[in-house]
């Protein structure tokens, strides 16, 4: 029954052909109806009926037809008279409804694009929340034992190793400097807390590190001194 009710433009309408068809009418006849109708309903006529053409299956030309949504049906079909016409008008009627109806539950299509699109909605939280997690884990033990050792090798390098005179009078100054500079670029409170995707950074930044030009001087002046006392 709802063959006699189509979807066009997402609307249910049925067609003068059908109109035609169904109540045994010619579709000449039918158009001539549709064309005094619309010069009685000028301004209405294009909310009602939709002009459109098809082509005959035997001859292939192109015809006139119209689509007709439900006012315009029952303004045309008002002077169909007849037992067959009120039978088709009531299936028309109950098709319209029909149609209607299944046009306001979602379709498979609309269910399956919604629920890809929830799935998707989680799926970037997901993502969001694994990013996050990502970007501020800290580092673990062996990691930061690991930048301890390197840190404490740099800067006893930097100092002329342990058994210099700068180690034993300055080390204390130049592992607080170290640390407060260490802290300062990465923006943590302590070594500890560095996010875990910056570990290899930190490795390089240790690697680079060098004390001021000042602290360089008193290192070395220290260090003069004691290679002086040795070769006196």
């Amino acid at each position: 029954m709802t063959e006699l009710v189509i979807i066009h433009n997402q609307k249910p309408v049925t067609t003068s052909l059908e109109v035609a068809k169904n109540f045994g009418k010619n579709h000449r006849d039918v158009l001539k109806s549709l064309d005094e109708l619309k010069e009685g309903v000028a301004q209405k006529f294009a909310d009602l009926f939709i002009e459109s053409t098809y082509i005959h299956e035997q001859n292939k030309q192109e015809y006139r037809m119209f689509y007709i949504n439900r006012d315009g049906f029952t303004l045309l079909a008002m002077g169909f008279t007849g037992y067959r016409a009120m039978e088709f008008k009531l299936k028309y009627i109950q098709a319209f409804n029909q149609m209607e109806d299944q046009l306001k539950q979602p379709s498979n299509t609309k269910l399956l694009l919604q629920t890809a699109l929830k799935q998707e909605e989680r799926l970037e939280v997901v993502e969001t929340d694994v990013r996050y997690l990502k970007d501020n884990m800290r580092i673990n033990g062996p990691q930061e034992q690991r930048i301890g050792k390197n840190a404490r090798g740099r800067i006893v390098e930097c100092l002329g190793g342990k058994d210099s005179v700068a180690y034993s009078e300055l080390s204390r100054k130049v592992f607080s400097l170290f640390w407060n500079e260490f802290k300062n670029y990465f923006e943590v409170p302590r070594y500890g807390e560095l996010p875990k995707v910056r570990f290899e950074e930190a490795l390089q930044y240790i690697q680079e590190w060098t004390p001021s030009t000042a602290l360089r001087l008193e290192i070395k002046k220290a260090n003069d001194q004691q290679r002086l006392r040795l070769a006196e």
